[in-house]
C-alpha cells in the first residue's frame, strides 16, 4: 500500500521503517530532513520536503508528532497533509494528544472527504522498535478495518474502542494508570531500603504475587540500581498527564493521585531528570 508517515521521532523513525519492511511503500516527512534522509537510507522509501508532498497519492497518512499544535502545523497547516490528500485516504494520528483536536480533525478530515482516527500508543520506545505496540483507537469502523493490517507492522494489539476522540481517552486513562503504579513501586523501594532489605530478593518474591506490574517486571531492577538514562521520559509524561487533568477538568473527573504525581514529576524536573525514564521517581525519595 502507498502510505506516508509524518514524524520521525524516537517512535516514529522505527514505526515508519516496519510499515517499509513489511513491503508497504512509505514516503516520509520530518521536520529535521537530515533525519528523513538517515531513514531512508536504512529503510529505503522515499523523502517528501513538506507534509503536502508526503500525503499526496497516500492511501494511509500516518503522523507522530509532539503535541496538539505539531498535529495542527502537519495536518491543516498551509503545507500541512489536507492540503493534497485525496478524497478516500485515511489520517491515523498516533501523537498523544487531546481528544479535543482529535475531534477538530475528524471534522476537518470529513469536510476533504477524508477518514480519520485517532490512535495514539502505548509501550515506548522498545515497543516501537521492536513491533510491539498497543494502539487505542477512536473512529468509524471501517475506517479501522483498512488501517488495522497495516498497524499490523508495529503493533501487538490494536482496537477500536468508539468514536473519535475514544482513543485519546484511553491513552488518557493508560497515563493515569502508569503514574499510581510507578508511584507506588518508587514507595515500596524506598522504604525497602530505609528497613535495609534486600529489595531485589524482595520484588523477585512479590513481582510473583498480586502485587506484580509491568513496571514492576521491567523497571525495578534498574531502579534498585539507579538507571533512568532509557526508555519513556518523564518530561513527555508530563505532557500527557497535562492532557488527562485538562480533560479531567472539562469532564468533572477527580484525578487526585495523577496531580500529586504529576508534581512529582515537576520534582524530578528540578533535579534535572526531564529526560530521564518515568521510572526515576525515586529519585525525589532517594536524592539521587
Amino acid at each position: 500500500m502507498q502510505v506516508s508517515f509524518i514524524g520521525l521521532g524516537v517512535m516514529g523513525y522505527p514505526m515508519a521503517g516496519h510499515l517499509q519492511q513489511a513491503g508497504h511503500s512509505v514516503c516520509v516527512y520530518n521536520r529535521t530532513t537530515a533525519k528523513a534522509q538517515t531513514w531512508q537510507q536504512t529503510y529505503g522509501g522515499d523523502v517528501a520536503l513538506t507534509p503536502s508532498e508526503a500525503a499526496k497519492d497516500a492511501e494511509i497518512i500516518f503522523v507522530c508528532v509532539g503535541n496538539d499544535d505539531d498535529v495542527r502545523e502537519v495536518v491543516s497547516g498551509s503545507q500541512g497533509a489536507l492540503q493534497t490528500a485525496n478524497p478516500g485516504a485515511i489520517l491515523v494520528d498516533h501523537t498523544t494528544a487531546s481528544a479535543q483536536l482529535a475531534r477538530e480533525l475528524a471534522e476537518a478530515c470529513a469536510s476533504k472527504g477524508l477518514r480519520f482516527l485517532d490512535a495514539p500508543v502505548s509501550g515506548g520506545q522498545a515497543g516501537a522498535e521492536n513491533g510491539q505496540l498497543t494502539i487505542m483507537v477512536g473512529g468509524e469502523q471501517d475506517a479501522f478495518d483498512k488501517a488495522q493490517p497495516i498497524m499490523d507492522a508495529y503493533a501487538r494489539h490494536s482496537q477500536l474502542l468508539g468514536e473519535h476522540g475514544s482513543g485519546q481517552l484511553a491513552k488518557m486513562m493508560n497515563q493515569i494508570c502508569i503514574a499510581g503504579i510507578v508511584q507506588g513501586l518508587a514507595e515500596a523501594l524506598h522504604f525497602g531500603k530505609q528497613a535495609n532489605m534486600d529489595c531485589a530478593a524482595v520484588i523477585d518474591v512479590i513481582s510473583k504475587g498480586a502485587a506484580q506490574s509491568w513496571q514492576m517486571e521491567n523497571r525495578a531492577s534498574t531502579m534498585i540500581e539507579g538507571e533512568y538514562t532509557f526508555g519513556f521520559a518523564v518530561d513527555w509524561m508530563r505532557k500527557d498527564l497535562s492532557i488527562a487533568l485538562e480533560e479531567a477538568r472539562r469532564n468533572g473527573s477527580t484525578l487526585a493521585l495523577t496531580a500529586l504525581v504529576d508534581q512529582y514529576y515537576a520534582d524530578v524536573q528540578k533535579l534535572g531528570g526531564g529526560r530521564w525514564d518515568t521510572s526515576s521517581l525515586l529519585t525525589r525519595l532517594t536524592g539521587a
